[in-house]
């Protein structure tokens, strides 16, 4: 969800936009820019590229833009319109007379915009941001109060948002609200702040106030007020911000593991930075160095991880066989270093880890590297042991992850793993061009995806609570959805100690089915795709067992109604992009359960982060 900051004060806005952009690179982005009010004018400066571009575009253009003492500031990552000066924020109405800034997805922009078109606007890009800039500068037409502008376009927008305007007819004002999107607001003496994430504040101020969905922050200088959606005033609930920066990343959160998974959307924004650009051109992996070459004599492939990362290993291994036609074998590492190494000079190994120190994965590529195979570390830390022991790398770039129960670093290693079996696919020739290109484009819009099911979790709530004092749990899946259900059930067993069991749906029948009754929750990964309707036919059978069924589908047929129980409706994907989507519900679901139980979420017991024992 990009990066925004805002300030109003008595010092130079433009520093400390800049300033507050550059702690908030870390959530990825491929261009900026910041608004102005100049002398009584808004003023817009924006740039493609690096954060370093808009600085030095403000450093030519220093003398004029210091005068400013109000301003917002914006780092993109592209969604709706190519990576462009043009759909850089911020955005502004026909008259130029107001500014914004959005985090966020508007889902029914397109409609807004054929609206707004009607009425006379005129749209300069191709973003669903420049929709909330015309709307709002109609509201403010009909009203003059900026405020009562915001609040009342917000209740025409659908999705998820946080915004900051400016208007050069109200001089001295910031407006900003949020839905399902985070923004602070920060205090100061003489001035005043609003941000996406704390470390775009913290340098300036420990007093901090997180906004509610639906709520509206007017600031100037000297005052900050609150209103909820009804136009009713709240109450400042301000807050002193701890030194300790691991405390700041809570963002008003509950659990580190609840701001965690909502974390994701960025998480694979920044896996693909520098990665993948445009579905039109080749994946970069610059610390990978398998040529054609090697690729063309490697006789087969081993994945060797632990835990959550072996999950990741095993959506790895489909995906690598479906577009290079390489074998592949994964293994858990505890498992691979004691029995005999059987690897050589034509395999390439790849060891998995979030830490880079698990000891068993650290031994197994110790092994594997002595029998001359090419060592390839996919790995949160590309200063962990693990890397420093790699021919190759792969950074995942996930960030610290708090939470003992990993899912942005999931969310992370399957995204690596996409990555790096199109790069293969690309450097082998091994996949129509034509099909990569969509598969690309698909992964470009996953953090959309991804945000629409954050933005709609009531049904997993739900389901959440009904389920939540069951003692055993079932999920199911088939094919490359198979490690979804292990990972599924492992974030349920860590965090709410229920029994909760992954398999192959195939395998119920097998002898598991012989567990199934009316005390026995089954969850099915029901995709649209080639096992779609296999799936569903193991569903049958266990609700003929009266065992209480749940689906996770990105289906719309009208049969699993009477089938199931309780269904998640998740967004339309290709298979084989789908447990990159399907995951994320399953660790909201097993959340939820354990905080409806009362479990510490953050610290399950008997766990740790990092395993550095074998």
């Amino acid at each position: 969800m990009c990066g925004i900051v805002g300030y109003i004060g008595s010092n130079t806005a433009a520093d400390i936009l800049l300033e507050g952009l550059t702690n908030l690179e870390y959530r990825g982005y491929d261009s900026s820019g910041i608004a102005l009010n100049i002398d009584g004018k808004v003023q817009l400066f924006k740039a493609q590229g690096k954060l370093q571009n808009l600085k030095n575009i403000v450093q030519n253009n220093y003398a004029e833009i210091s005068k400013s003492k109000i301003g917002i500031g914006h780092i993109r990552w592209a969604t709706h319109g190519v990576p462009s000066i043009e759909n850089a924020h911020p955005h502004t109405c026909n008259c130029g007379r107001l500014a914004v800034v959005h985090n966020g997805i508007i889902e029914n922009f397109k409609e807004l915009k054929v609206k707004l078109e009607a009425q006379g606007c005129t749209f300069r890009s191709q973003t669903d941001t420049e929709t909330i800039a015309h709307l709002v500068a109609s509201k403010f037409a009909q009203t003059k109060d900026l405020t009562e502008a915001v609040r009342l376009a917000t209740k025409e927008i659908e999705g998820a948002y946080a915004i900051a305007v400016i208007h050069q007819d109200v001089e001295g004002t910031i407006v900003a609200t949020r839905r399902n999107a985070p923004l602070v607001i920060g205090f100061g003496e003489g001035e005043n702040f609003v941000g996406s994430d704390i470390p775009a504040l913290i340098q300036y101020t420990k007093k901090a106030m997180y906004l509610d969905d639906n709520q509206i922050v007017t600031m100037t200088a000297d005052s900050v007020k609150v209103i909820d959606s009804d136009n009713n005033p709240v109450a400042l609930k301000i807050e002193n911000l701890p030194w300790e920066p691991v405390a700041l990343s809570k963002m008003g959160y509950k659990h580190f593991m609840l701001k965690e998974i909502h974390e994701q959307p960025d998480i694979v924004r920044n896996v693909l930075t520098g990665k993948l650009s445009t579905s039109d051109e080749p994946v970069i992996l610059k610390e990978v160095t398998l040529d054609r070459e090697k690729l063309k004599d490697l006789s087969r492939i081993q994945i060797v991880a632990c835990g959550t990362s072996l999950h990741a290993a095993m959506i790895g291994k489909y995906i690598i066989e479906d577009f290079c036609g390489v074998p592949v074998d994964v293994e858990p590492s505890s498992e691979y270093i004691y029995r005999k190494t059987i690897t050589d000079e034509n395999t390439l190994v790849i060891g998995v880890s979030q830490s880079g120190e698990t000891a068993d994965t650290i031994t197994a590529v110790r092994q594997a590297k002595k029998k001359g195979s090419h060592i390839l570390i996919v790995t949160n830390r590309p200063d962990s042991t693990m890397a420093r022991e790699a021919d190759s790398l792969v950074p995942v770039n996930a960030g610290i992850e708090v939470s003992v129960a990993a899912t942005k670093s999931y969310m992370a290693q399957v995204i690596s793993f996409y990555l790096l079996a199109i790069y293969m696919a690309e450097v082998k020739n091994s996949m129509p061009k034509e099909e990569l290109t969509d598969l690309k484009h698909e992964l470009v819009i996953l953090p959309q995806k991804i945000e629409k099911i954050l933005t709609n979790k009531d049904e997993i709530q739900k389901c959440a609570r009904k389920f939540s004092s069951f003692k055993d749990f079932i999920f199911v899946a088939r094919g490359i959805n198979f490690p979804t259900a292990l990972e599924g059930a492992l974030k349920l067993k860590e965090i709410s100690y229920i029994n909760a069991t992954g398999y192959s749906a195939g395998e119920l029948k097998h002898g598991p089915i012989a567990m199934l009754d009316d005390s026995m929750p089954v969850l099915a990964v029901l995709m649209k795709g080639k096992v779609y309707d296999k799936i569903l036919s193991n569903a049958e059978e266990a609700k003929a067992r009266n065992a209480r069924m749940i689906a996770l589908t990105d289906s719309e047929d009208e049969k699993l109604e009477e089938l199931f129980e309780n269904i998640i409706r998740i967004p339309e994907i290709s298979e084989i992009l789908s447990p990159a989507l399907a995951i994320v519900p399953l660790q909201l679901l097993a959340y939820y359960i354990a905080e409806f139980l009362g479990k510490d979420v953050d610290q399950p017991r008997n766990l740790a982060k990092s395993v550095t024992v074998e």
